[in-house]
């Protein structure tokens, strides 16, 4: 889902501007600004309208979208299998270390050994049509909210890190990625070549400065997931701070549009992954792109208390 044209800096392959400008992922330039794909989930009953919203963000320019075989059990990828053509230039990255759970609350479940991993990129291959998974992240369990592991999903990160590493040397994959780690288990993981790091992170749970100024050392991408704070209840939201709604107001922004801005602007190297099923807020989302934060709205943002955004679940849900 890669094309073999090179986009240029500011535009991706299909000649539309990047949307929040670009930024290094695996080695090649994709829009600050991408677009996660969970939430096509929700269209499962309405698969043109899916299809339609995918075409939609490459239209607006996006060329890096977030996904996953357990998302929709594996409807997810089917419908960016669908909609995304090679001429589009799309950098799809997808994730191991989940299978879906359908009849559990949370609807995944953790599958962290090695054997499960290598049984995840096959899917991952064979659900996204595609003979290379340019990048796969490694969904660890050590931060964050959501699943904590258990019994044999308990595995060292070097033992997972040995079998995704194999893989990559096969070809089956491109990349490797870490997703809700911590940072020792980055400075362990950076050796055999990390290219991001997706972990909860926004302008109101902020505990992982210290792995994003790692990450902004070792030239690794940070994209963020629950970029305007947590959805399981109780967990802070961007959107409830005064000094967000004030920016908002002031600059004729939404408050989840200053949430993104924030993110941009914080650290160079921020890629986000905004997800919606509706094109109204994918819209929305895009255009976030292009806020201007002065210094003193960045000030007063940067003076929000950060909380913390650990909420742990077992491993089965």
């Amino acid at each position: 889902m890669t094309s073999s044209s090179t986009p240029s800096a500011d535009t991706a392959a299909t000649g539309a501007p990047r949307p929040g400008g670009s930024a290094l992922l695996a080695g090649r330039p994709v829009s600050r600004i991408g677009y996660g794909a969970m939430q096509l989930e929700r269209l499962h009953g309405d698969r043109p309208a899916a299809i339609a919203l995918l075409r939609r963000a490459v239209e607006l320019g996006v060329d890096h979208i977030d996904t996953a075989q357990f998302y929709g059990d594996g409807l997810v990828n089917g419908l960016i299998r669908e909609a995304i053509r090679p001429a589009d230039g799309v950098l799809v990255v997808t994730k191991v270390g989940a299978d879906p759970d359908t009849g559990g609350p949370v609807r995944i479940r953790l599958a962290q050994r090695p054997q499960e991993l290598r049984a995840s990129v096959e899917d991952n291959l064979a659900g996204l049509g595609v003979d290379q998974l340019a990048l796969v992240n490694l969904r660890r369990a050590d931060s964050g909210p959501g699943l904590r592991a258990e019994g044999d999903q308990v595995v060292d990160i070097d033992d997972q890190l040995a079998e995704l590493v194999a893989l990559r040397d096969e070809g089956k994959i491109g990349a490797i990625g870490l997703s809700s780690v911590t940072v020792d288990g980055l400075r362990r993981a950076i050796p055999a070549g990390i290219a991001c790091v997706q972990n909860a992170y926004s302008l109101v749970t902020r505990d992982d400065e210290d792995m994003l100024a790692l990450c902004v050392a070792e030239g690794i991408a940070w994209v963020p997931y629950f970029p305007l704070g947590s959805a399981f209840a109780g967990m802070p939201k961007v959107t409830d701070e005064p000094a967000v709604r004030a920016a908002g107001q002031a600059l004729g922004s939404t408050p989840p549009q200053i949430g993104l801005a924030w993110l941009l602007r914080h650290a160079p190297n921020v890629l986000l992954i905004p997800g919606t099923a509706d094109p109204d807020h994918l819209e929305a989302n895009i255009a976030a792109g292009t806020i201007a934060l002065d210094d003193a709205t960045l000030a007063a943002l940067d003076a929000v208390p950060t909380r913390s955004a650990a909420v742990a679940l077992p491993a089965t849900g």
